[in-house]
């Protein structure tokens, strides 16, 4: 195949921030605080689903609930990660939208656990399918000097989506306004309608420059740069060009051998992020409701205000500390909080098995401990959406989610449900110690593994596939 030079990802590296950037972070980013909305949802309304005059659900059910839209994403992920490389981000991040809206409002009419948990899996696959899609065009799209601080920012947004559910628990649960009967089911189906505003902003955004060229179609991502570029305001050219081939389809056995082979200390430090911090956040976030009325005696209506502070430290964490990870470097900044997170979480289980803390306290603590552990996770997913190359972006951050996710997030919600509804404090004392424990090992990982990918060219970080075969 003849190969090409070009000098557009030099030229979307040296845009200035604009407008431009704003529509793109507002449009793709929220698939991160759809994803906030849904996960809070449940988890807010997890005691009221227990109700008999809504789904009459158990703790472990609505842990197994839980675990079916994991499990969907880790499939949604997978399928739509492949289509987004070889298809293309724009495709994708509108059809998993689609199937994120229809399956949400499905889920307001369920009548029984299977129904609802079927209804949580496809909402699941939707979002799964999201993050490759989404995650690939931002990378693709940000200047390199600015691509940690905006990935963690928009990473942070899952906890705007976090308050919005807790706030409509509070609205949608108050037997004054609404009442769980109706309440619940309003809640999943107001998720639809943000997706339908969320789909017409989107469908006027570009395809990725950088994927159009890896695909041969030079004069497309060149229309789409020079568009980009009078809308910004920069016409001058002169950058750094790159030699490459266009690789249309890249063979599963090359991925196996890239991130097997070529780039195993890499997937190694990707999966070991991606598990220590879903088992960390899922484990704990999906039962933090149950938890809350079972061993602290909060009313079902009021647990969305204690979601709030949360939330709040959660979506502060990525915003402050994300400037950081381009400053201060990507390898000390994963290590630090990490260990920080995996510490200050075994600190305070032992303090909540003591019986030391309120449901005050408990709150404030975690904050804390999520302030830190956010802008870790977020590092996560940044990490494997950078470290390998552009032919197969969107399947690598598929595979690392779905594997981080199965190893870490499908076996907590149900495990840590189980032990709440035991009345257990000892039990969760050492689930709480082991996902400590797990993010102080992936601190570790990542100090020995990390990538120094800080304000530098997605192609230097990790050369495509096609400039190697130039």
């Amino acid at each position: 195949m003849t190969t090409f030079r070009s000098d557009i990802p030099a030229r979307l590296d040296r845009l200035p921030w604009s407008a431009w950037h704003w529509r793109v972070v507002i449009a793709l980013g929220v698939s991160w605080l759809l994803d906030g909305l849904e996960v809070t949802v449940v988890g807010s309304l997890g005691p009221a689903l227990q109700r008999d005059d809504t789904l009459g659900l158990t703790a472990a059910q609505i842990g197994w609930a839980a675990s079916a839209y994991i499990g969907g994403a880790v499939l949604g992920a997978l399928f739509f990660g492949r289509l987004a490389d070889r298809l293309g981000r724009k495709r994708m991040f509108l059809v998993t939208l689609v199937v994120y809206l229809i399956a949400t409002v499905a889920t307001a009419f369920s009548w029984d656990i299977l129904s609802f948990a079927l209804c949580r899996f496809l909402t699941g696959f939707g979002i799964g399918g999201e993050y490759a899609a989404i995650n690939s065009a931002i990378d693709e799209l940000i200047p390199a000097r600015l691509r940690g601080t905006v990935d963690l920012a928009i990473n942070g947004t899952f906890w705007i989506g976090a308050a919005l559910g807790a706030g409509l628990s509070i609205i949608l649960l108050h037997p004054g306004w609404v009442g769980a009967a109706w309440g619940w089911r309003i809640a999943f189906g107001l998720g639809g309608v943000l997706g339908v505003a969320i789909l017409l902003v989107r469908r006027h955004l570009p395809e990725s420059p950088r994927w159009l060229l890896t695909h041969g179609r030079v004069e497309e991502a060149e229309a789409v740069v020079r568009e980009i570029e009078r809308e910004v305001g920069v016409s001058d050219t002169g950058h750094k060009t790159l030699d490459m081939r266009a690789l249309r389809t890249v063979s599963w056995r090359e991925v196996i051998h890239v991130l097997a082979v070529r780039h195993r200390s890499r997937a190694i430090l990707g999966l070991t992020l991606m598990a220590a911090q879903a088992f960390f956040y899922n484990a704990i976030f999906f039962t933090y409701a149950l938890m809350l009325t079972r061993f602290y005696d909060i009313p079902e209506q009021r647990v969305g205000y204690y979601i709030f502070p949360f939330a709040i430290g959660n979506f502060l964490g990525p915003l402050i500390l994300g400037r950081l990870f381009d400053a201060v470097g990507r390898r000390a900044m994963i290590a630090i909080t990490y260990s920080v997170s995996g510490t200050l979480l075994i600190l305070t289980a032992y303090a909540f098995y003591r019986g030391w803390l309120s449901a005050a306290s408990q709150t404030v603590c975690w904050s804390v401990i999520f302030f830190v552990a956010s802008a870790a996770a977020s590092s996560a997913y940044l990490t494997v959406s950078e470290v390998f190359p552009l032919e197969m972006r969107a399947i690598s951050i598929s595979l690392f989610y779905a594997a981080g996710t199965a190893l870490g997030g499908f076996a907590g919600p149900p495990l840590y449900g189980a032990m709440i509804e035991g009345g257990s404090r000892g039990g969760l004392f050492a689930a709480y110690v082991l996902a400590g424990v797990l993010m102080c090992a992936a601190a570790l990982v990542a100090w020995k593994l990390g990538v120094n990918a800080e304000r530098r060219p997605l192609e230097e970080v990790c050369p495509p596939l096609g400039m190697e075969r130039t």
